[in-house]
């Protein structure tokens, strides 16, 4: 039976190859070939094409902020002059502590994850260094007081049965 085509170009197979590396990114050749009830070469050459075609951009290991320390997480909106969104993308990225950047539509120009150890280093983040770019307009903050989907891996598309 010939695999069927799904979101993006991927059919089913693939997309339960990225489900199931999604749930354990170090898992043998042998051990996805198996699951998916498909021989390793067949495994081997469909993960080597999401890697090159840059649907899989990497492997990683999936840290508890808590237990990493950073127990204090916040949402952070951001407005900005528009000529500088360059130099502040840039200048986010390389920021300890901010985990996502998004450009959004909308009342706000970005949102931000933001993690840090408690309030105090959140207020350091947030007051002293992201307001203190150059280019940053206003932000607001939302505290985030649990995580029941934790930010993570990005999901796939459903796959109809």
């Amino acid at each position: 039976m010939a695999a069927r085509q799904v979101a993006g170009g991927l059919d089913d197979v693939d997309q339960r190859i990225i489900d199931e590396l999604r749930r354990d990114g170090r898992m043998s050749m042998r051990s996805l070939a198996e699951k998916l009830h498909i021989s390793r070469a067949n495994a081997y050459a469909r993960v080597q094409r999401l890697e090159s075609s840059g649907v899989i951009r990497g492997y990683g290991a999936d840290i508890d902020p808590v237990l990493a320390g950073l127990g204090t997480s916040a949402y952070v909106t951001v407005n900005m002059r528009q000529a500088e969104w360059r130099s502040v993308r840039e200048e986010l990225r390389n920021l300890r502590g901010v985990e996502h950047i998004g450009l959004v539509g909308g009342e706000f120009d970005l949102v931000l994850l933001v993690r840090a150890r408690d309030n105090a280093d959140l207020r350091h983040l947030i007051l002293d260094q992201i307001q203190g770019m150059k280019g940053i307009v206003n932000t607001h903050t939302l505290l985030v007081f649990e995580e029941p989907i934790p930010a993570g891996p990005t999901p796939t598309a459903p796959v109809d049965d």
